[in-house]
């Protein structure tokens, strides 16, 4: 058993491993990958995995942890700077594309009233990870149209969650509004409620003791209890595993924690959850396509339309110019990985027919599949538009990321706020975060050496990363890292002596300064002034000093190995 279920384990890998580098290269994205390598694998291909129910449970963490780092990532400083365009553009999208689209399910096909409620704005949801990954890869993610989609899949990761406590709902024999709904709903809130007190004065104390134990795999095997654990919890007491993890995330978000922890659960999240889109693969039933293909076409077409015509005015009204509005209609008209996760939900609830499931999933993979082509087109409709700015909206940039926050990384995070410049600054000692986050300092906990935590806080959008590491080996390491993943970004790195700043800079550093040069001028400034030098006598020789002495570090001098 355990030989037959490892077996499936490696067969699932190797098409992941085979698949998705495909779809990437043909920039159809990496989830349809993971579709059509569980397509290829399962029943309806080559049959190598019948086993499909045990690795859904499997999958089903992959979800949990996907609503988990969207709980985390909300934060509501951003939703209310973005507030216009993603409570009022975002909700109207969600809330009349789902009453159309629902109403089209009961009233043109026949489905059920409870199936035509969950179906209608599970559909109007859009493919977040996909779409957000072919607008950084175009490069719009901060043009208009860009911004604009970005605001409305906000509002559609926030949907998940009432959707998502629906489904339960649905599944009530005799669904009385008044009386079944409304106890629900009051012993929903009051858990959760419960919920999030706990959370609020117990998980915080939890991670920092455990960051004060230093252990790195300590602190990863708490990250990923506390979203299971709460999963779990909220599973028990009737509600989804997924709102535990989205509540989880929501505790943590205004964490000192919060950019480690994603760290830590992002690996596990991304190799389970491609898992999970693998598992709707293997249930798909190719049969209902090669049978009916003219069907499921014009069905992705209806939906295609029915999104883009109802984005497209509203987008318009909300003073987006017409190209642009056009373009986010079209880049959103998809449906995504939230309408697979809540089908899934609904058909394990039996609120849904198995023919009625495997329309569904064919019709959302198929959706998902053309999205590159309207993306493409999106773009060309938005190309001359792409350095407009849209008032009062603006996506969490870090124009600078300090990598310590010590003796040195404290004073330049001092300077940085006299000059009103913001910043964000990492630092692996719970102590000193703790005792800076009390001073207002905007610094977080997590080993700066980890690209994933990097990523977290920004740095892919920071116009430079300022590295004041006490380690040599690790900030050399770390050089040569950052400038590998950020080949344009300005890496300012501290450095002991000249060999050190040599090395840095030939490792990618956009310059280095040497504390001990620094150190060493100020003492002969004391001496110089001491001796009777004028101010520009000083200054003159100091300069030439420390001119030639960085001229050396950027190899145009050449002098014997000197330490300083």
């Amino acid at each position: 058993m355990i030989s037959s279920y490892l077996i499936d384990i490696i067969i699932l890998l190797m098409a992941a491993v085979i698949a998705v580098p495909i779809f990437q290269a043909i920039r159809l994205g990496a989830v349809p990958g993971f579709l059509v390598s569980g397509v290829i694998v399962g029943p309806s291909g080559l049959g190598l995995i019948d086993n499909i129910s045990e690795i859904g449970h499997l999958a089903e963490i992959g979800v949990v942890l996907l609503l988990f780092v969207i709980g985390i990532e909300l934060k509501p400083s951003r939703l209310w700077l973005m507030r216009r365009l993603v409570f009022g553009l975002g909700t109207l999208q969600v809330l009349l594309t789902g009453i159309l689209l629902g109403s089209i399910a009961y009233f043109a096909f026949g489905t059920s009233l409870r199936a035509a409620t969950l179906i209608g704005p599970a559909l109007a949801l859009s493919s977040t990870a996909f779409v957000l990954q072919l607008l950084t890869e175009q490069k719009s993610l901060t043009s208009t149209y860009g911004r604009t989609s970005f605001s409305v899949l906000l509002l559609q990761d926030l949907a998940v969650v009432p959707l998502l406590a629906l489904v339960p709902l649905l599944t009530i024999p005799e669904l009385s509004i008044g009386k079944d709904i409304g106890f629900a709903l009051a012993e929903s809130i009051l858990i959760l409620g419960l919920i999030v007190v706990i959370g609020r004065y117990f998980l915080h104390p939890i991670l920092h003791r455990v960051a004060l134990s230093g252990n790195a795999e300590v602190f990863t095997a708490s990250a990923v209890l506390i979203v299971l654990g709460t999963a779990l919890a909220t599973k028990h007491v009737g509600l989804s595993m997924e709102m535990g993890a989205f509540l989880a995330g929501l505790l943590i978000s205004d964490s000192s924690y919060r950019h480690q922890v994603i760290a830590e659960v992002q690996p596990f999240r991304g190799l389970l959850l491609g898992l999970f889109f693998m598992s709707m693969g293997m249930s798909l039933n190719l049969s209902l396509l090669f049978e009916n293909p003219m069907i499921s076409f014009g069905l992705v077409a209806a939906l295609v339309m029915i999104k883009a015509m109802v984005l497209f005015p509203l987008a318009y009204l909300f003073g987006i110019k017409t190209k642009n509005s056009l373009a986010v209609a079209l880049v959103l008209a998809q449906s995504g990985e939230f309408a697979l996760v809540l089908f899934s939900l609904a058909y394990q609830s039996e609120l849904f027919t198995e023919n009625l499931f495997q329309q569904l999933l064919l019709v959302v993979l198929l959706s998902m599949l053309v999205t590159p082509v309207l993306a493409y087109f999106a773009q060309r409709l938005s190309k001359d538009k792409n350095k407009k700015i849209i008032k009062n909206v603006e996506l969490p940039v870090a124009p600078i990321v300090i990598g310590g926050f010590g003796r040195v990384g404290h004073r330049i995070g001092e300077i940085l706020s006299v000059a009103k410049i913001p910043f964000i600054a990492l630092d692996s000692d719970a102590s000193i975060v703790e005792k800076e986050r009390v001073k207002g300092h905007p610094i977080f906990y997590g080993d700066i050496c980890n690209p994933k935590l990097l990523k977290s806080v920004g740095a892919s959008n920071a116009k430079t990363i300022i590295l004041t590491l006490n380690d040599v080996e690790a900030t050399e390491n770390l050089v040569k890292i950052l400038r590998k993943i950020y080949p344009e970004i300005n890496i300012y790195a501290r450095g002991h002596s000249l060999i050190n700043c040599r090395d840095l800079h030939n490792l990618g550093a956009t310059y280095t300064v040497s504390e001990n040069l620094e150190t060493s001028l100020e003492l002969a400034r004391m001496v110089l002034e001491n001796s009777g030098f004028d101010d520009n006598r000083q200054e003159i020789i100091l300069g030439d000093f420390r001119k030639t002495y960085y001229s050396e570090i950027n190899g145009v001098v050449r002098p014997e190995d000197t330490k300083n």
